[in-house]
C-alpha cells in the first residue's frame, strides 16, 4: 500500500472515530439539559433563582482543572461551559414565567 493510500485510510479511521464522539457528545449534552430542565422546573415550582453565581463560579473552576488534566485548552472549556451555562438560565427563565 502507498503512503496516499495508507493515509486515506487513516483519514477516514480517524474520521470515523470523530463521528462516534460527536455522537458521544450530542446524547451526553441532551442527557444534561434533561437534567437542567428538571431543576428549572425544581427552581420555578419553589421561587428559586433562574442562575446561582456561586455554582457558576465553582464550575468554571473545576472545568478549568479538569481541562488542564485532560490537556484540554482551558479557554474552549470555559466558553463552552459559558454557552452551557446561558442555555441553561435562558431555559430556567422560561420556565418561571
Amino acid at each position: 500500500m502507498d503512503a496516499t493510500t495508507r493515509a486515506s485510510e487513516l483519514l477516514k479511521d480517524h474520521r470515523a472515530s470523530i463521528d462516534r464522539l460527536d455522537a458521544i457528545l450530542v446524547y451526553t449534552l441532551a442527557e444534561r439539559f434533561k437534567q437542567t430542565q428538571a431543576v428549572g422546573r425544581l427552581k420555578a415550582e419553589h421561587d428559586l433563582p433562574p442562575s446561582d453565581p456561586d455554582r457558576e463560579a465553582r464550575q468554571m473552576a473545576r472545568l478549568d482543572q479538569l481541562a488542564q488534566e485532560a490537556d484540554l485548552d482551558p479557554d474552549l472549556a470555559k466558553k463552552f461551559l459559558t454557552f452551557i451555562i446561558s442555555e441553561v438560565i435562558r431555559h430556567h427563565e422560561k420556565l418561571q414565567k
